[in-house]
């Protein structure tokens, strides 16, 4: 019919994407089949050093070589002769240091002073008790000054013999002290006094001493170390007696009984006032007395058993 154009006909769409799948594969194809870079091998040898640069290499040093004798350590090559009226003389070698004589001169003999009984007599000088000995008149103790006592390593400077403490606590035996041990038993003394009227109802009257000064070791042992004894700073006390009752002497008694008490108390009264407590069941030596003394000790330190 006039007017009509004729038909367009349409590629199915399938065709249409092939081709173009074909277009991008021929475009991208050649970039693709193009070969890979590879790296050479073996790789290249870097270039050698500059003779500029290089180190020489170091000469080798020879040992140390050792210093010297000193001319003081070098022995003599042939010792001088020597007659017997002349003895070697020392001669300054080539240092300005005299050598030594040949043979080496005899040490001197000890001073007399420092050899036998000599060197164990008291050399110190005795410390000042007098304002001790003022206390004791204080506390009403009765003694007498005794001239002082050196027994080979027993020694007591200033002793004094007490007789009698406060109230008239008698010491029957006597007893040698220094005036500090003195002290101490003086005013334990008093503390007994008070247990006794306490525990007791009796006054106390008395102490009977076992032993005061005596030069000996500890335990009667003569190879121990000397007791405090031997320095006139100890006494041991064997029994107390009282106004109208019987004695009590130390040693193991009933537990509970009246005894028991008051030795337990005046025992434990006497550490406070002494550096040394011992009595029964501190060891068998010990088994019958309470053992009192005035040792020193390091810090101060106190046995009390």
């Amino acid at each position: 019919m006039p007017g009509r154009h004729p038909p367009i006909r349409r590629l199915p769409t399938t065709l249409a994407f092939g081709a173009l799948v074909l277009a991008v594969s021929a475009v991208a194809s050649p970039a693709a089949e193009s070969p890979a870079a590879t790296v050479p091998v073996p790789p290249p040898l870097p270039p050698e050093r500059p003779e500029i640069l290089k180190t020489p290499p170091a000469p080798e040093a020879p040992p140390p070589t050792p210093p010297a004798r000193p001319a003081e350590l070098t022995p003599p090559a042939s010792p001088p002769k020597e007659t017997a009226d002349a003895p070697a003389q020392a001669k300054p070698s080539e240092t300005g240091k005299p050598e030594i004589p040949i043979p080496p001169p005899t040490p001197p003999g000890r001073p007399p002073e420092l050899s036998g009984e000599a060197a164990l007599a008291l050399k110190v000088t005795p410390p000042d008790d007098t304002a001790c000995r003022t206390r004791l008149k204080r506390l009403g103790v009765e003694f007498e000054s005794l001239p002082p006592i050196i027994e080979g390593q027993c020694t007591a400077p200033l002793p004094l013999k007490v007789v009698r403490l406060a109230d008239g606590v008698a010491l029957p035996q006597g007893a040698t002290l220094t005036c500090r041990t003195a002290e101490a038993l003086a005013r334990w003394v008093t503390e007994v006094q008070v247990e006794a009227e306490r525990s007791l109802k009796h006054g106390l009257t008395g102490l009977e001493l076992g032993g005061s000064y005596v030069c000996r070791g500890q335990n009667h042992d003569v190879d121990a170390k000397l007791s405090e004894h031997a320095f006139a700073n100890a006494a041991d006390i064997m029994a107390f007696t009282f106004a109208g009752r019987a004695s009590i002497p130390v040693k193991a008694m009933p537990d509970g009984s009246d005894e028991a008490q008051f030795l337990s108390a005046v025992r434990g009264k006497a550490c406070g006032f002494f550096r040394t407590v011992l009595g029964p069941g501190s060891n068998a030596a010990h088994a019958n007395h309470f053992h009192l003394d005035e040792r020193e000790r390091t810090a101060g330190h106190r046995l009390c058993e």
